[in-house]
């Protein structure tokens, strides 16, 4: 079963189907209408955010579902799948994949993913885990974990990589990443164009998420609006 998710997404692409509280598409009824249109458009796996979206993507499309829970906790900057209680609140909902956000930051209530990852596995052997990566010390580490996939998605978010960007001289931090990892590589972050997401996958990356690109009709709208405006 495990398998059986990487092999789906091999060389194709993920969309995320995500909104925030304070974006105008925030609702599990859109998000779940985003991944039809991902699925009629022919991606091979949805990303979602919260038990309830992907509870309603699930109603929508077969795809398999890559889920994570973003929340804030005042004890650390940790915010993607940040705690046990959230890794098993998406993994209770039957999706492939929990992503969770491996930046080496401390995290709430003083968890350690070495203490917690066993917890998981024993009570989810079947699930597999994604850990959403800033920089290079962060994919040893989750490969030291035994994390099932590595992600780029928190590169440009964190202390040590803010503001930067994986498409960055073509893509030398993804190659950095692609050599170093020890399983398979989901490129994700700032991949905004069909020719970037043609060439992580060109370059070795074993699937490519695309999310604002694509389902965020606001960010779409402003990159047009400031062009314009100059």
């Amino acid at each position: 079963m495990k398998n059986d998710f990487l092999k789906r997404v091999k060389g194709k692409l993920i969309v995320s189907c995500q909104a925030l509280p304070d974006e105008p598409l925030f609702s599990s009824f859109i998000m779940a209408r985003m991944a039809r249109a991902a699925t009629q458009a022919g991606a091979a796996g949805i990303r979602a955010n919260s038990v309830v979206d992907i509870q309603a993507i699930q109603d929508e499309t077969s795809l398999p579902v890559i889920g994570i829970i973003k929340r804030d906790y005042v004890d650390s900057p940790v915010y993607i799948t940040p705690t046990l209680r959230e890794m098993r609140q998406v993994a209770a909902t039957g999706v492939a994949v929990v992503a969770c956000q491996v930046t080496g930051q401390p995290r709430p209530n003083g968890e350690d993913l070495a203490n917690i990852i066993p917890r998981f596995r024993e009570e989810y052997p079947t699930t597999l885990l994604m850990a959403d990566t800033g920089d290079l010390d962060d994919v040893v580490r989750a490969s030291e974990l035994g994390f099932d996939i590595i992600g780029t998605t928190m590169h440009g978010y964190t202390p040590t990589t803010n503001g930067m960007n994986i498409a960055d001289d073509d893509f030398a931090y993804l190659k950095e990443v692609l050599a170093t990892a020890t399983v398979p590589v989901i490129a994700e972050g700032k991949v905004d164009t069909p020719a970037k997401a043609r060439r992580v996958l060109d370059l070795g990356a074993h699937a490519v998420v695309v999310g604002g690109a694509i389902t965020r009709p606001l960010e779409i709208a402003s990159r047009f609006i400031n062009a314009i405006d100059g």
